[in-house]
């Protein structure tokens, strides 16, 4: 399933990502620090929700309370947690 996620709190926007029962792939930042984010979603390819959150939950960014990084952990979560509801 394809899924959107309209960030609050840092540079990018939005972030675009598929999720195939608990497997993110196809992570997409749309604004933001683009080699970082590039690099993020690469590196995140291919993990599960958990595995992303153990790394990226709590990661912040200068003086904000959360990251890029910290919404992907977040946009997965939600995302896996609308799925396995339906």
């Amino acid at each position: 399933m394809e899924y959107s996620y309209r960030t609050r709190g840092v540079c990018s926007m939005e972030i675009h990502f598929r999720l195939d029962g608990d497997v993110v792939t196809d992570i997409a930042f749309v604004g933001g620090c683009d080699g970082n984010l590039k690099a993020i979603s690469k590196l995140c390819d291919g993990m599960r929700v958990e595995e992303i959150e153990e790394k990226l939950a709590g990661n912040t960014c200068g003086y904000k309370d959360t990251s890029c990084a910290d919404q992907l952990a977040r946009a997965v979560r939600e995302a896996y947690e609308k799925e396995t509801a339906q």
